[in-house]
């Protein structure tokens, strides 16, 4: 790392740490200065109760008093699950139609249609179907990170040049060698771009489809703390969603990074 990235990394860092302290100063003169509703708590309240929630994150005393620990899990587990299914179709499907003119006009309307339906209303469709919130919320987040992966997929096999498939095809390498060979190593990196988006888009159905639907998780202990009126377990459990967010997106990128530079 040069001088100047150095520089850049310090300046940044700076410039974090002031806007940080800015941030909460205005937000505790915000909190005490009767302008917000008595349910905003003030910085310190929120620390406290962050602190407290990280030091015994898996207990559980009941149905609607499990700590955020188990939440979290419910919800990385649905997440893991859903998003699975979308991969083990996408990626398929985006390499048929990438290579496959025919397929691409046959299936296109299907997701030129499908592709803007929020996930929320696919939450009803998914109960009617599978008569089970747990399967649904499975469905949401399936169908919702779909499309980054598909799409992203498609583009990358668009992408390769056709004189690498007509060379392979003159010296008669199977489809299976000309997929394993050619065509994953050139869409790769289009593909892992595809699942970064998916998964940032299947941690932020979770949560909504959690809101509603109930049970265990982190989206439904953000809803029954405001049915408790707890403003401060809301905060921590949103602090907790975005830094697990960071972390797929983090986790991804550097798989990204890596297919890029092999490729």
């Amino acid at each position: 790392m040069n001088g100047a990235a150095v520089t850049d990394n310090v300046r940044a860092a700076l410039w974090f740490a002031l806007s940080f302290v800015a941030i909460v100063a205005v937000w505790q003169w915000y909190a005490q200065s009767g302008l917000a509703s008595k349910l905003l708590p003030a910085p310190s309240a929120v620390a406290l109760n962050f602190f407290d929630a990280v030091r015994d994150p898996f207990y559980d005393h009941g149905q609607n008093d499990k700590g955020i620990g188990l939440h979290l899990l419910a919800s990385l587990g649905r997440v893991a699950a859903g998003f699975g299914i979308a991969v083990v179709i996408g990626i398929p499907l985006g390499i048929l139609i990438g290579l496959s003119p025919v397929a691409a006009k046959a299936l296109d309307p299907y997701v030129q249609v499908l592709r803007p339906v929020s996930p929320l209303a696919w939450l009803p469709i998914g109960l009617a179907l599978l008569k089970s919130s747990a399967s649904t919320a499975l469905f949401v987040i399936a169908i919702s990170s779909l499309w980054p992966i598909l799409l992203n997929t498609i583009f990358g096999v668009r992408a390769i040049n056709p004189l690498y498939l007509s060379v392979a095809r003159t010296l008669g390498t199977s489809r299976w060698e000309t997929l394993r060979r050619i065509v994953l190593p050139a869409a790769a990196p289009a593909i892992v771009g595809g699942l970064r988006i998916g998964i940032g888009i299947a941690w932020l159905v979770i949560i909504a489809a959690e809101m509603l639907m109930g049970g265990t998780g982190i989206g439904y202990f953000v809803w029954n703390e405001w049915n408790n009126l707890d403003v401060s377990s809301i905060i921590t459990a949103i602090l907790v969603i975005g830094v697990v967010g960071l972390a797929l997106d983090r986790l991804f990128g550097l798989l990204h990074a890596r297919v890029s530079f092999s490729e």
